[in-house]
């Protein structure tokens, strides 16, 4: 029985896809639990018409991301950090103080985008990684000061 996805089901498929399923699947478990219908030709045509869509904003936010991306690319932060005379810090510079450095200067980066390598714990500078949406990467430099 053809059936096209009303909601993404795991190990079956997503919204949209259209899927061969035994009749008993379809009828006892997908259907009544509001996850496919029954596959016609108009619902066919709408779900293509609804992919195509789809397709188009995903490629728009792919190349809105790539913009915010080349912005970002070799843009350096200055973190003030207390230090030792020996220029050791007192604590490790976080990945949360990074993401706000760079939102002060107009990029909104979560402090889960923020790859710190290895943990920063002394003045000079870093190069720090952002994953970005899409699988996108940015490398940034980061300055840690004396306060």
């Amino acid at each position: 029985m053809k059936v096209i996805l009303i909601k993404d089901v795991q190990n079956l498929g997503h919204t949209g896809d259209v899927k061969e399923v035994s009749g008993g699947y379809a009828k006892n478990f997908l259907i009544p639990g509001g996850y496919a219908k029954v596959a016609t030709e108009s619902i066919i045509k709408k779900a293509d018409e609804m992919k195509a869509q789809k397709d188009k904003e995903k490629e728009t936010e792919l190349e809105k991301a790539k913009e915010v991306v080349a912005k970002i690319q070799g843009q350096s932060v200055t973190i003030k950090a207390k230090a030792d005379p020996s220029k050791k810090l007192y604590a490790a510079v976080k990945a949360e103080e990074i993401a706000e450095a760079l939102t002060t200067k107009g990029f909104e980066v979560d402090k889960d985008s923020v790859v710190i390598d290895e943990p920063i714990k002394e003045l000079g500078d870093f190069e720090v990684t952002l994953n970005l949406e899409h699988g996108l990467e940015a490398r940034i430099g980061v300055t840690v000061e004396a306060e």
